[in-house]
């Protein structure tokens, strides 16, 4: 059995975060230290954050080991999470001090508890009573026990700070010191919920009932847009904290929250913790601590919530569970949905993956009965689906410098005309994906990478959208140096919206696109703008059709349906499918029927014909059947691997040496494909070689790869990166 506590001086394995390739051996410190505590150790000249991993080796002069700094005032990383990170780091291939990092993400983990100042009321009155004085303490009269920040009671007094701080010397208000990183408030999952229909009610009923058994499962809820998944997750989410058990709940997008957020608090009468990049460091320093202790019931985050270290997880939620954002694709390499079924079955948690466009992996997992599944079929009341159509472009004859064919253009004018608001869609950032030359041809492309520059008007400039590198927009040709032949090819989002302000002069026009707002803040304040009405006519990317509601909204218009025909990727039409019934789905979401316009040169096509059936489940069956016929995802594996430096040539070596020494994966039955340049040849100056594996769904893919890889020996800046699963082929 092994050891959970350490006497002073015995050796303890502590996993650091920097990148070595074992735990290190130290003494235990005084007072000795659990496993799992997370303590500071020297590491040469610097003083790292790690975590006990369990009894060190022994196999170095116990002299001069060093010993441990000092243990962390946090809770130690329980045994289910160290079992987590091993077993994701094994699966994704993963150095362990990596997937440690993503565990630590917390600012302050070392720093001793932070304190502040709250006042509350004191034991006197003062001398002399003035107004504002008053006012002061008949509002802490008014809230009993209650504390509040020096900033917080004086605006709600509506005094200065210099009163309440008067009042302090008085002793008619306490001063306290309180800590900084204070628990949740209280979550009630006895409050009333919304009145649910009786296909939502029974599907709560049964994922409900899987929550209160305390054992692993999955639940794949696959509902049509508007049906109401949310509250249905939610009484799941109710059920866990009945139970006494902590919930955790991913989102694909920050701009989602906002409204996510309320309903929350309409259901459970207080704030969740909330996990992303958005979150100040105070904040996730906060959570951390208290999703530890037990004190957050309910997180809402992004993929990274995944790695807090909950005390009692009991339920995940994946919302939109399809949504390409929950895989990472840089650094440690995983995808959200999967990592959240294999933290769940460790410790006895439900998962629910909710979406209306289910991966084919997870619809074939419940087709095969490792996952549960629970459907809605109608829209929540009145609400219905909209009606689809599509506009053949081939008939439209529009000028060059026009997408919104006149077709498209009546159906808004008719929308406005009614007051009621209509969605143009492409997903292209930006004002236009290509600059070129008129005079010699010249594409304007990133000095990094092997990639066109976007032009994005409102910034001024050009954009790499694989690196980010901007540059001013040229005066003149950077090739031929023709001053005032630079042209715009194509159409972005910002584009598409200069030509709807001309088209609709009197309309309101807004453009939602993440990269034209400073702040996830800012982002959430225009989409509650708009659902409020602030807007007639919503130009967007992809982020409109991740789960926003705007009620008065009752026309989509596809301005390109064909942008994702053509594309080489296994899951080309999966996510075309997938983006284009999520989109139409934002129409008519409330009383006012809606309808989708999918502007095509290919109405023909079979995956245009499909989408507008919307027969998702032959749509899935037939996807499945090419799939498992050409033996890939979810009917076989494959991997990913991903060769870059400075120098191609050397890139090209160590590939090739790679694809001819492939016995380790012959021996499974694996193939290789390759090397080939990636389709982004090179990024920040890196070029890039893919190979490819293959290999049979049961085959035991990782070992193999780690046995193949292991040949290489890495010299230089020569990098390699594992794909397990990849979802993009970039």
């Amino acid at each position: 059995m092994t050891q959970s506590f350490f006497d002073e001086g015995a050796l303890v394995a502590v996993l650091t975060t920097q990148p070595l390739d074992r735990a290190l051996d130290y003494k235990a410190p005084e007072g000795g230290c659990h496993l799992g505590a997370f303590v500071e150790v020297p590491l040469g000249p610097r003083k790292v954050i790690g975590v006990v991993w369990g009894p060190g080796k022994g196999d170095y002069d116990y002299a001069k080991i060093r010993s441990v700094i000092r243990v962390l005032d946090a809770a130690p990383m329980r045994q289910e999470m160290r079992d987590f990170l091993t077993k994701a780091a094994a699966y994704t291939l993963t150095p362990m001090p990596a997937m440690l990092r993503l565990a630590t993400r917390a600012p302050g983990l070392g720093d001793p508890p932070s304190m502040r100042k709250i006042y509350r009321r004191g034991t006197s009155d003062p001398d002399r009573m003035t107004d504002a004085r008053r006012r002061v303490l008949e509002f802490l009269s008014d809230y009993g026990d209650l504390s509040f920040t020096l900033k917080e009671l004086a605006e709600l007094s509506g005094v200065t700070s210099s009163v309440i701080k008067g009042l302090v010397a008085l002793e008619a208000v306490a001063e306290e010191d309180s800590p900084r990183d204070l628990p949740f408030p209280h979550m009630d999952p006895e409050r009333p919920s919304k009145d649910l229909t009786p296909d939502q009610a029974t599907a709560a009923s049964q994922i409900s009932a899987a929550v209160k058994a305390g054992d692993y499962g999955t639940t794949l809820l696959r509902g049509v847009t508007g049906s109401g998944k949310t509250e249905v997750y939610l009484e799941a989410v109710a059920a866990a904290l009945r139970a006494g058990r902590q919930a955790l709940v991913l989102l694909p997008e920050i701009a989602l929250t906002a409204e996510f957020l309320k309903r929350v608090e309409e259901r459970f009468g207080a704030r969740p913790a909330e996990w992303h990049s958005g979150a100040t460091m105070t904040e996730r320093r906060r959570i951390w601590r208290m999703v530890g202790q037990g004190q957050a019931q309910l997180v809402i985050g992004a993929r990274s919530a995944l790695f807090l270290p909950y005390q009692n997880l009991g339920l995940i939620v994946v919302d939109e569970e399809h949504d390409t954002s929950y895989k990472q694709e840089d650094g440690v390499l995983y995808n959200a949905r999967d990592m959240a079924v294999l933290r769940a079955s460790l410790v006895g948690a439900q998962v629910i993956l909710a979406s209306a466009t289910p991966s084919l992996e997870s619809w074939a997992n419940a087709q095969s009965g490792k996952y549960s599944r629970v459907d809605l079929e109608a829209r929540f009341g009145p609400a219905v689906m909209p009606t689809m159509q599509t506009i053949d472009m081939r008939s439209e004859k529009l000028p060059s410098d026009r997408w919104v064919s006149d077709a498209l253009k009546r159906a808004v004018d008719v929308r406005l005309a009614a007051g009621e608001q209509a969605m143009l869609f492409l997903n292209r950032r930006g004002y236009a994906p290509i600059t070129l030359c008129r005079a010699c041809g010249h594409q304007v492309g990133c000095d990094q990478c092997d990639a066109r520059m976007v032009e994005h008007r409102f910034l001024k400039r050009l954009m790499c959208h694989q690196c980010g590198e901007t540059k001013p927009m040229p005066e003149k040709c950077p090739s031929c140096d023709a001053e005032g032949r630079m042209a715009p090819v194509g159409p972005g989002v910002e584009r598409l919206g200069e030509e709807a302000v001309k088209l609709f002069p009197e309309a309101r026009v807004a453009v939602l696109s993440s990269d034209m707002y400073g702040s996830a803040r800012a982002l959430k304040a225009e989409i509650e703008g708009i659902a409020a009405g602030g807007a007639d006519v919503i130009i967007g990317t992809q982020l409109v059709a991740k789960g926003h509601n705007f009620p008065n909204l009752t026309l989509v218009g596809v301005i390109d349906a064909d942008l994702g025909l053509q594309g080489s990727d296994l899951r080309a039409a999966e996510r075309t499918f997938q983006l284009m019934r999520q989109v139409a789905g934002r129409a008519g979401r409330a009383e006012k029927p809606g309808t989708a316009m999918l502007q095509t040169y290919q109405p023909e096509h079979p995956l245009i014909r499909a989408i507008l059936a919307g027969d998702e489940e032959g749509f899935w069956r037939a996807e499945a059947a090419e799939r498992e016929q050409a033996g890939v995802p979810p009917y076989g594996r494959m991997a990913g691997i991903i060769l870059s430096g400075p120098d191609v040539a050397q890139v090209f070596d160590a590939a090739n040496m790679l694809a001819r020494n492939n016995r380790a994966l012959a021996q499974v039955g694996a193939q290789v494909f390759g090397p080939a340049p990636a389709p982004i040849a090179r990024i920040r100056g890196r070029h890039r070689v893919r190979l490819l594996v293959k290999a049979g769904k049961g085959v035991a893919l990782q070992g193999a790869i780690a046995q193949w890889i292991g040949q290489l020996r890495l010299k230089g800046d020569l990098r390699l990166a594992v794909d397990i699963d990849p979802q993009s082929f970039y």
